[in-house]
């Protein structure tokens, strides 16, 4: 290939890289347009729940308010983009894969929404009370008196709940490397100490600083980790068996011969 050729191939990955991206901004606008719309009723879902009952909630600031509704439409957003954000960049790096690659990328897309939905869900629902709980004791317990920002007390939940959520992909990034062969069990179990070490890191940087709230977090993601384990061991037989397949027929076609 010339070095024409070549530079007008890194011209035209860089035109499709910058045509997803803006599909990307296109649809996060949007999304956040619209989860403008739905934030009040969100809002007052979450503040009527049963994890902020016996809350007064107050504003510090006059932003307060705008910012509580601009965190909502951008979590709303946030759960919109994510399955297109990956159908993207599955449609960058599929001219490069296999027909079989590309058909077990696309396969993974829907279930990219509903993984992160359920991280939500089990964030909201498990960790977040728990966390919240923890920290409620303790305050009560050092006799301090209660005064809670609304922009603390959401700030508090979304840095929980969206990190927790974005880290349920895990199995199924595990799975879709496997399938790539990029991946096996054997080398996950392999680098089971170190994976051990940086989920932990990642636990203890995105949720608030007390130890409940870290061991809360850490827990979840080391049986993410092993459920993807399983889930790679899963997928790694059945390429065993395929290859053992294609090898048998290959042999019995050559003693054919």
């Amino acid at each position: 290939m010339s070095q024409e050729a070549e530079e007008m191939s890194v011209v035209d990955h860089l035109t499709e890289l910058r045509k997803r991206i803006i599909y990307v901004l296109i649809v996060f606008v949007a999304g956040l347009i619209a989860g403008l719309f739905v934030a009040k009723p969100i809002y007052l879902y979450l503040i009527h729940a049963d994890q902020a009952q016996g809350f007064v909630l107050h504003a510090f600031s006059f932003w307060d308010g705008i910012g509580m509704y601009m965190k909502i439409a951008m979590a709303v957003s946030l759960a919109v983009s994510v399955p297109f954000i990956v159908y993207q960049l599955w449609a960058f790096i599929s001219p490069g894969l296999r027909p079989v690659e590309r058909s077990a990328a696309l396969r993974y897309v829907p279930y990219v929404f509903i993984l992160f939905i359920l991280g939500i869900a089990f964030a909201y629902y498990i960790v977040f009370p728990m966390a919240l709980s923890f920290t409620i004791t303790i305050t009560r317990s050092m006799g301090l008196e209660e005064t809670y920002g609304i922009a603390q007390y959401f700030s508090f939940l979304f840095s929980l709940v969206i990190p927790l959520a974005l880290l349920f992909e895990l199995p199924l990034v595990v799975m879709f490397l496997t399938k790539l062969r990029i991946l096996n069990p054997l080398r996950l179990r392999k680098m089971r100490r170190y994976a051990y070490f940086a989920l932990v890191f990642i636990a203890v940087v995105i949720t608030p600083p007390d130890f409940i709230s870290d061991f809360l977090v850490t827990i979840p993601l080391l049986i993410l980790y092993e459920f993807s384990v399983f889930l790679s061991a899963f997928v790694y037989r059945k390429q065993l068996a395929m290859d053992n397949e294609l090898e048998a027929r290959y042999v019995r076609k050559e003693e054919s011969r």
